[in-house]
């Protein structure tokens, strides 16, 4: 007898439909899987025959014959054992008559018959409602993750037998009710407030141009001057998430296995890894690739404390995600592609000791430290970042001043008005910040008045610029133009564009 379930499986952030096989003969116990399976698809048979028994009905004696398909795809994980179980019983007695047709079946089984959890459900009851399948029948710990899809019916599975006497129409299972994404709706409690932030109001105003424009910001200056806290605001003055960009991410950190909660991600992700970190870990990778970092960041922050102190290999991976806004990842098994939409926030020491060219406590670094330190950064992953920001000491006055700073509520605002513009300017373009834009978008969006010309061309004649750093100057300027809502670069929005530029030159020269 045949018979025919099916399952789902995450491939990259991508979610593919796997039609399970049974093919039972016979009445010689033997067990067979079939269409490229790992070690953990093939163990599923002592799972699946002991949740069988254990719950209550009789395992088969036969020649049993499972094939996943398509058979050209490795089959990873224990996703599949429901689906298979499922399939298992239909070729007898307790499930042959019953339609399983328009469902779909992911799921761990337990020994015990329990349905256990599994990463990247969301990814696959995305593609279960894509397929055209009505119901989809997940882990109980799952189902809340997979109810904020709208158009297929989601039932969360706590036992093989709960399930079984369900698809016999013995019992119900309930259905998990569709959640609105407006429940998850988080607060700013625990990001630092700007307006807790004494002084620094060159490098507020440049987080402020990096969130509005969605701009790749490095912040250089020596220890204490407040570089981390600055950093750790930034989610405090990103536009909310919209229900795809949450959707998106929650499927990444879904796959990841760092989804603990809430089914969606309503807040911005910050990450914040440590120097140590491996290029794999940060870029993503192992036999079947995992995202990294910078994916986990994907409508987020990546905030790199102590950029020179990471290891090179790792940085220099950064260089193509922070162009395609995507990072591929091929391995002998597969080849996957993941979202990495990020900010990348950058702090930095000017020197191994902290304090070359502070104004009152003298550089201890030995001869040619400091050029060693600054040569961890290679000059094309600089090019890649679009403002460098000077974060100086502060003095007794400016620390001891009563006087309030602007919140992160009202420089959210500001944010917002002008993301506002963008998606308008942009709205059939395919992109939605300054930061995203394109030689032929430049060209179309940066019209520049004539003084402001004349300004960068100067800048690109005495800074040395590179065809990409005349590019984010451009891209800076039209964000800084935005905030002001001038439709056309005026010379002094140009000037700032420049002065957030050049840091990086009088600095990196200076060894």
């Amino acid at each position: 007898m045949i018979s025919k379930v099916y399952s789902a499986a995450s491939h990259g952030i991508e979610g593919l439909i796997v039609d399970v096989e049974c093919y039972c003969q016979g009445n010689t116990p033997r067990f067979d899987i079939i269409g490229l399976p790992d070690t953990a698809v093939k163990e599923s048979y002592n799972r699946i025959k002991a949740a069988i028994k254990t719950s209550g009905f009789m395992y088969p004696v036969a020649n049993v014959t499972i094939n996943l398909a398509p058979a050209n795809i490795n089959k990873q994980g224990t996703g599949y054992d429901l689906a298979s179980l499922i399939s298992i019983l239909k070729c007898t007695d307790i499930l042959c008559d019953f339609d399983t047709e328009d469902k779909c079946f992911v799921g761990e089984i337990a020994l015990g018959g329990e349905v256990r959890r599994i990463n990247g459900i969301l990814t696959m009851c995305i593609a279960a409602k894509k397929a055209g399948f009505r119901e989809i029948y997940v882990p109980a710990e799952n189902a809340r993750e997979a109810a904020v899809v709208e158009g297929i019916d989601v039932y969360g599975v706590k036992n093989v037998r709960s399930v079984t006497m369900h698809l016999r129409g013995e019992e119900s299972i309930p259905k998990t009710p569709l959640t609105p994404y407006e429940a998850f709706y988080t607060d700013m409690a625990g990001i630092p407030d700007f307006a807790d932030i004494k002084g620094q109001s060159n490098a507020k105003y440049a987080l402020q141009l990096a969130a509005a424009g969605m701009h790749n910001i490095l912040l250089i200056g020596p220890p204490g001057t407040g570089k981390s806290m600055l950093a750790k605001s930034l989610p405090g003055i990103l536009p909310p998430m919209t229900f795809e960009e949450a959707l998106q991410t929650t499927q990444i950190y879904s796959i990841a296995g760092e989804l603990h909660e809430d089914a969606l991600l309503a807040a911005r992700p910050f990450r914040s890894p440590h120097h140590s970190v491996s290029g794999v870990s940060l870029v993503g990778g192992g036999k079947m690739p995992l995202p990294g970092e910078i994916s986990l960041a994907n409508n987020g922050v990546l905030f790199l404390d102590e950029l020179p102190e990471f290891r090179k290999d790792a940085t220099e991976a950064l260089r193509q995600p922070l162009e395609d806004r995507k990072v591929e990842i091929t391995r002998v098994n597969a080849k996957v592609s993941y979202p990495a939409r990020f900010m990348l926030v950058c702090a930095m020491n000017p020197c191994k000791c902290g304090y070359y060219g502070h104004s009152t406590i003298n550089c201890t670094c030995p001869p040619g430290a400091i050029s060693k330190y600054l040569s961890r950064i290679s000059g094309p992953l600089l090019d890649r970042i679009d403002i460098h920001v000077d974060v100086p000491s502060l003095d007794y006055a400016t620390l001891s001043s009563a006087q309030q700073a602007e919140s992160s509520e009202k420089i959210r605002e500001k944010v917002c008005d002008a993301r506002e513009i963008m998606r308008k300017r942009f709205k059939d373009d395919g992109i939605i910040a300054n930061g995203d834009m394109t030689t032929a978008h430049i060209r179309k969006y940066c019209k520049l008045e004539d003084r402001a010309s004349d300004i960068l061309k100067g800048a690109f004649e005495k800074m040395g610029l590179s065809a990409r750093g005349y590019d984010r100057i451009l891209r800076v300027a039209r964000t800084i133009a935005d905030l002001e809502k001038n439709d056309i670069i005026t010379w002094q929005n140009m000037s700032v564009a420049v002065r957030f530029r050049s840091l990086d030159r009088k600095t990196f020269s200076t060894k």
